[in-house]
């Protein structure tokens, strides 16, 4: 029973097994991770992929405690995500506010001097390796920004700057050589605009560092503000190994579309969106006109920004991105506190996007909406605004998805697919489950119905060549 436990990869499977058996086993180490031969996604050193599901932590290093932390890291495990990213220096008074243990991250808030005292459990860099190791025993990467943006560009925030070039590659360079050999993924930046020469300078110096101190081990982007993406000002760098987007807290499409702009850039870079709309967060920062967002909020962007060639996605809920509860000063009126706030519809919904596209070929997937055919209103379909829908396939034509926000019949070109037969599936986003809807011939067009019409209700339409063999979308990964 053991080895059969070894042996499985999968952290959600591990913690369950564990669960059953009353055993408190380590997951398999998490992989170094490298960009694809095809510079698309995100696999690991053997080449298998990786799918980035990340959660937004930001001070989860500065805010939480040890005890808190583990209950945090085990339940994002559970659900299915891969990377936690989190703040070294934290926005929310992360120089001056100690964490829970009393400890500062520097010594006079000078980069070059982090504050390092004898003994274990004893810095606030211990608390930080604490939370590096559990993640690391649970499979998970930590997505780590070695500083908030508002260290360095006091755009908004609470600051203050203290980074220089020459004390960010310093700082950088430690920080690299510290966790050369941990499950890290360098996230530089953190939520600010590049506005001058200076602020260039200040990035290319502290991606450097980090080059220098892990010896090139780990890959890097960088966290822009709201509707930009690392492309803006780094896509030609050569530190910058994946693109990654904010496209902020909207609902509707048209943000998320701008995946597909980055995808399409020249050379080739994978992309992901780092920041969409997190889930009870003030929809276009004001609730009074457009209330706070939902599952559903959250669920369109995982498949908008995937079907438009996203390598991963992320997820955030406003609550655990601060960790709130009732001793802190809240942000933008958080609606519970994060120890609640885990168990959010959306956070355990993002696994079943997860899954739906590792049980199909992975590498291969391409962004095609011409799998749809368009009405004489294109506004209704492919549609726009919370109703667009937005299609991915296999290069090859092995399969092809479609995903559908609201019960809207539409059309597809079944001649996208390779083979004389296709079968066809709904799956639907809300709770992993698929349904066999038939058998047809890969000719022309067909109409598909939505299992819920004229219903705001999501589904993502899966069709298979039938001569592959695929198991249902979902559950259980394609060779």
């Amino acid at each position: 029973m053991l080895m059969e436990l070894k042996r499985n990869s999968r952290a959600g499977s591990l913690l369950l097994a564990a669960a059953v058996l009353g055993l408190a086993l380590p997951l398999a180490a998490a992989p170094r991770l490298k960009v694809s031969d095809n510079h698309r996604y995100l696999v690991q050193e053997d080449g298998r992929p990786f799918f980035y599901l990340g959660d937004t932590a930001w001070e989860l290093f500065h805010r939480l405690n040890r005890d808190e932390a583990s209950r945090y890291l085990n339940d994002r495990a559970r659900k299915g995500f891969t990377v936690i990213q989190a703040v070294a220096l934290a926005e929310l008074n992360g120089l001056t506010d100690p964490n829970p243990y009393g400890h500062l991250p520097l010594v006079e808030n000078d980069p070059a001097r982090p504050d390092l005292r004898d003994g274990p459990e004893n810095d606030y860099w211990d608390h930080v390796d604490f939370i590096v190791n559990k993640a690391e025993s649970l499979g998970l990467h930590i997505g780590f920004l070695p500083t908030w943006g508002d260290k360095w560009n006091k755009k908004w925030g609470a600051g203050p700057e203290i980074f220089t070039p020459q004390n960010a590659e310093t700082y950088g360079e430690w920080l690299g050589k510290r966790y050369a050999e941990k499950p890290v993924i360098w996230i530089v930046g953190g939520d600010r605009p590049v506005e001058n020469d200076r602020h260039r300078e200040i990035l290319a110096a502290l991606a450097k560092g980090l080059r220098l101190g892990d010896g090139g081990r780990h890959l890097i982007t960088f966290h822009p503000p709201g509707g930009e993406g690392s492309a803006t000002w780094f896509h030609d760098a050569t530190w910058l190994d994946f693109n990654m987007r904010q496209n902020g807290h909207v609902t509707e499409y048209g943000r998320y579309a701008l995946t597909r702009r980055d995808y399409d850039r020249q050379p080739i870079k994978p992309v992901l969106d780092g920041e969409p709309v997190y889930e009870d967060h003030p929809v276009s920062f004001n609730a009074k006109e457009f209330g706070h967002s939902l599952a559903a909020d959250v669920r369109r962007p995982l498949y908008w920004d995937l079907f438009s060639g996203a390598c991963g996605h992320t997820y955030g809920h406003h609550s655990v991105w601060q960790m709130y509860d009732a001793t802190r000063a809240p942000i933008n009126n958080p609606l519970q506190p994060w120890h609640e706030a885990i168990d959010q519809p959306g956070a355990s919904q993002m696994q079943f996007g997860r899954q739906l596209l590792e049980s199909r070929p992975f590498l291969t997937r391409i962004p095609d909406d011409s799998v749809i055919v368009p009405d004489k209103v294109p506004t209704a379909i492919p549609g726009a605004g919370l109703r667009r829908l937005a299609a991915t396939r296999d290069e090859q034509g092995s399969f092809a998805m479609v995903y559908v926000p609201a019960g809207r019949s539409f059309r597809v070109r079944m001649d996208k697919l390779s083979g004389p037969l296709v079968r066809a599936w709904w799956f639907n986003p809300r709770s992993g489950e698929s349904t066999l809807i038939g058998e047809f011939p890969s000719q022309g067009e067909r109409k598909f119905d939505p299992p819920l019409p004229g219903e705001l209700s999501d589904w993502v339409l899966v069709l298979d060549d039938s001569a592959k063999k695929f198991p249902p979308p979902g559950k259980t990964r394609a060779p």
